[in-house]
């Protein structure tokens, strides 16, 4: 078996046995996430029975350095009731020498690893990036096609096994759900639709994913994709959904976190000011209060202030 240290370093492509524990990872933690107790359709429940507290992480696109730190800030094989939520790991890090594509399919495997080592804790929600692979909906930064990054890293890595492996890596982001609730009325997902797209609502997102729910034209899309955070439109969608506090990723910021409005806080775990949020489930829903714990990965204390986006 190819080692971890080996893998990251894109040393030597995997045995015929590693991708076939990868595949069988990847359907295995696919059927963990569509049995999660609590889960209602696309959405996940969780109160007082089920857990503590959730330490919620945002956007990573292949930083293992801050998936390490958010695995050892959530302390889960300490803490037996502590949940973990996980976003958007695809595109981004690391890349294979040449033209050899990006490793960040490496971190979806080892998303898939908690999923399984943790199961019914570890929470990866759908994030626009992952959407782009399980629809081949195109998505370039610079000069880039993430997409092709993305199947290229496998390939590269993969050989003649990445069809098989891919197919297992869709089967493991089909079964993400869109949201987690709280039951103090906190939602976390990856991000909120825009003012004039396709409604959602509670009742929508307790059902099930249609197929028409993975193209441009359905409510998910735009769910993964909205950048408008004006106070008007946040209220909305916490109307819509039934929510007194919305948790984001999906917005890049220079300070780990945005606090765009009195409703919404957007977190980025993607680069050295990487940010994370621990949120208790029985404790009131107090958006101020939850901006005052939001804790830097590198530093031990929660930490204040506000951010900003970067952009793109």
């Amino acid at each position: 078996m190819i080692t971890r240290s080996d893998r990251s370093m894109g040393i030597m492509a995997a045995t015929p046995q590693t991708a076939s524990a990868t595949i069988d990872d990847c359907r295995r933690a696919a059927r963990i996430l569509r049995e999660t107790p609590g889960r209602l359709g696309s959405v996940v429940h969780l109160d007082s029975e089920r857990a503590d507290d959730v330490v919620i992480s945002a956007d990573l696109h292949g930083h293992r350095i801050n998936f390490t730190r958010i695995l050892r800030t959530a302390e889960l094989r300490l803490r037996p009731r502590r949940h973990l939520i996980l976003q958007e790991v695809c595109h981004g890090g690391p890349e294979y020498p040449g033209d050899g594509g990006c490793m960040s399919h490496l971190l979806l495997e080892d998303v898939a690893r908690r999923v399984i080592e943790f199961p019914g804790r570890v929470h990866f929600i759908l994030g626009n990036h992952e959407f782009a692979e399980l629809t081949d909906f195109p998505i370039r930064k610079g000069h880039q096609m993430l997409n092709l990054m993305f199947r290229r890293g496998t390939e590269t890595f993969y050989g003649p096994a990445a069809s098989s492996v891919r197919s297992a890596y869709l089967d493991f982001l089909r079964a993400c759900p869109l949201a987690v609730r709280l039951a103090n009325g906190v939602l976390i997902s990856h991000s909120l639709p825009e003012p004039l797209s396709a409604p959602i609502d509670r009742k929508r997102l307790e059902q099930p994913l249609e197929e028409l729910d993975l193209t441009p034209a359905g409510p998910v899309f735009s769910m993964l994709w909205g950048r408008d955070y004006r106070p008007g439109t946040a209220e909305a969608f916490a109307r819509a959904v039934d929510a007194r506090v919305l948790i984001h990723g999906h917005e890049p910021c220079d300070a780990g976190f945005l606090v765009p409005n009195a409703m919404q806080i957007i977190l980025d775990s993607s680069h050295h000011a990487a940010c994370c949020l621990t949120v208790r489930v029985d404790e009131v829903a107090n958006h101020r209060a939850m901006v005052e714990r939001i804790q830097h990965l590198d530093a031990p204390e929660p930490s204040n202030g506000s951010g900003r986006p970067r952009g793109g």
